[in-house]
């Protein structure tokens, strides 16, 4: 491979920052069309290809995921949302064809992790080859806050469930990379470490992100790594999840 070419793939990839605020540009069809071949050639388990992607263009089913996702205005107002859905219908459809049934299988933990992967993978493609298009992409996991709401609004089937979306268009703002963990504290050989090794390598982190948050807020946030995520965990979000998915086609056997 090129070595220039090397570097920029790995600029692009180390340079992804969430964008939330787009300009009125549309994305040509073809870019989109791209988009989604570069997803699909994500890997997948066993060839299954078990996710679906839903291109959301109308402006009131747009309106309504916004709400559903938490009033999040940038749903409704990017200049494309596509929504990733992990999908095992597909299967059971293609193997009833086929005069055989496979539900034993399909109602398994383990195909719903599969599913999941999926969608989660063909995701980042798409997510790094818009970026390649000089596109912003922030991903939405805000539309589980009303997961049944969102599936009955799409038509999605049984055994189909939607995973997160993602908001796509030209960025109108040039965030700040956000720092993320230091490679010690992630990235551990053959074995896993007792955590007390990686102490002083997290407080400088924490140090690190109360920083950037001082700089892109002028002050009014300063919270550390560490307290960001007590208060994220301090109250578990989105519990209806099991019961929905067990409602929607996913046993979990």
């Amino acid at each position: 491979m090129d070595p220039q070419f090397a570097e920029q793939v790995l600029r692009l990839l180390q340079n992804h920052r969430s964008i939330r605020k787009f300009t009125e540009q549309k994305i040509p069809e073809e870019t989109i069309n791209q988009i989604i071949l570069s997803a699909q050639m994500a890997s997948t388990s066993s060839h299954v290809q078990a996710y679906t992607i839903i291109g959301v263009t109308d402006p009131e089913l747009r309106r309504k995921l916004a709400e559903y996702s938490g009033k999040q205005s940038y749903v409704e107002s990017c200049a494309h949302f596509l929504v990733f859905c992990a999908d095992l219908n597909r299967l059971d459809y293609v193997t009833r064809r086929q005069g055989v049934d496979v539900t034993e299988t399909l109602d398994t933990t383990e195909k719903f992790i599969v599913a999941t992967v999926d969608a989660a993978l063909a995701a980042q493609n798409a997510a790094i080859a818009a970026e390649a298009n000089g596109l912003g992409i922030v991903y939405i996991g805000g539309i589980r806050n009303n997961s049944e709401q969102v599936a009955t609004l799409l038509e999605l089937p049984a055994k189909v469930y939607p995973v997160f979306g993602m908001c796509l268009g030209y960025p109108a703002q040039d965030p700040d990379l956000k720092p993320r963990l230091p490679m010690s504290c992630v990235y551990f050989e053959n074995h896993y470490p007792d955590l007390e090794t990686i102490a002083d390598d997290l407080e400088q982190y924490d140090q690190r992100v109360r920083n950037y948050y001082i700089q892109r807020t002028k002050g009014k946030r300063q919270e550390t790594w560490s307290e960001m995520m007590v208060k994220t965990l301090a109250i578990p979000i989105r519990t209806h999840m099991k019961s929905f998915l067990e409602k929607w086609g996913f046993p979990f056997k």
